[in-house]
């Protein structure tokens, strides 16, 4: 499978999302500039974490405005599966790809620590790699990470089995609503999630538990 990354002025965790990929798949990933009108043709999209436009105005917000933002909602119509992660997270929400918004966190100060996540929808491109209500391991580094949605969005959200991971074990670093630590769309070929995966992928960094998205994601056995 072919991957593009897109990378934003701010971006800081484009080299972690760069080695999981190429690590996992044995194929760096294609690199795409913000400013870029078009993508190449690829299987898969990922927006990293960072601090797009040093999260000014509102995190995301600046960044889903880009140029490249365009061609990324085009290919997600087209059925293209799009990961954003973190700031990534934030972006999709601001661009209308995923609903929902990522508010300032509950205790109004960055968190970065490890969470318990509980598999709330195995059955996709990006989770059949785990089972459901599985619990695993994940790091969070976010100060804008508390997930909101109105009564009506959520109700939707929750109907439609959107839900792809929830904080579990009482972990929920930001106070998020129903624990809510990654959304689908509605077809789940688009995903964004608060922790990172792309750091827990080996042994040598404290554990694998965030390798399986890796490799359902882009079609790897393990």
């Amino acid at each position: 499978m072919k991957t593009a990354l897109i990378v934003f002025p701010g971006s800081n965790r484009d080299r972690d999302m760069i080695g999981a990929i190429t690590q996992i798949s044995s194929n760096a990933p294609i690199l795409v500039w913000h400013k870029e009108t078009s993508l190449p043709k690829v299987d898969v999209i990922i927006i990293p974490g960072g601090f797009s436009y040093g999260d000014y105005l509102r995190s995301g917000a600046i960044a889903a405005r880009s140029p490249i933002m365009g061609a990324v909602k085009k290919a997600a119509n087209d059925g293209v599966k799009v990961l954003g992660v973190c700031n990534g997270f934030q972006i999709l929400t601001e661009a209308g790809l995923l609903p929902g918004v990522l508010m300032r966190n509950k205790s109004l100060h960055f968190v970065c620590k490890n969470v318990k996540l509980e598999i709330s929808n195995a059955d996709t491109d990006f989770t059949s790699g785990y089972k459901d209500k599985q619990i695993i391991n994940c790091p969070v580094a976010h100060h804008d990470g508390n997930f909101f949605a109105n009564e009506k969005t959520l109700a939707e959200i929750e109907a439609n089995n959107q839900v792809a991971f929830r904080y579990a074990n009482d972990t929920n670093p930001n106070g998020s609503l129903n624990d809510i630590a990654g959304v689908f769309n509605k077809q789940k070929n688009v995903l964004g999630m608060m922790p990172h995966p792309e750091n827990l992928i080996e042994k040598a960094n404290g554990g694998t538990d965030g390798r399986a998205l890796f490799e359902t994601l882009l079609g790897v056995k393990s």
